[in-house]
């Protein structure tokens, strides 16, 4: 199983960007699915979580910005990104599990700074 992100990269503060993902190589259907992110120097963070039904989890650090949903095709997700601040300059990873496993993407870099 492989999950491909895409659309990071440098926005000002206060822009906007949206990350999608999608998985690949599984039959099932991964629930649930979501973002965590790390910067230099941090343990990685959980920041949504979505399941199949599409209930969501926001953590409450970037809740009200960050908006998680599930794509129109099986297995995908994005993370919709708000009033982007410096602080949340990190490399974001895209996550799936299904019944015998979980699964990480490689991660894609977002960059916030003026």
């Amino acid at each position: 199983v492989q999950l491909q992100a895409c659309g990071g990269g440098l926005v000002h503060p206060g822009g906007s960007l949206e990350l999608s993902c999608a998985a690949s190589g599984t039959f099932f259907t991964l629930s649930p699915m979501g973002w965590y992110r790390q910067a230099p120097g941090n343990q990685r963070e959980l920041l949504a979580t979505i399941g199949s039904g599409g209930r969501a989890n926001v953590v409450d650090s970037v809740k009200g910005r960050f908006f998680i949903s599930r794509g129109r095709f099986k297995n995908t997700v994005s993370l919709q990104m708000n009033s982007l601040r410096p602080e949340d300059t990190a490399v974001y990873y895209c996550y799936g599990r299904d019944p015998t496993d979980e699964y990480w993407g490689k991660g894609t870099q977002v960059t916030v700074s003026s």
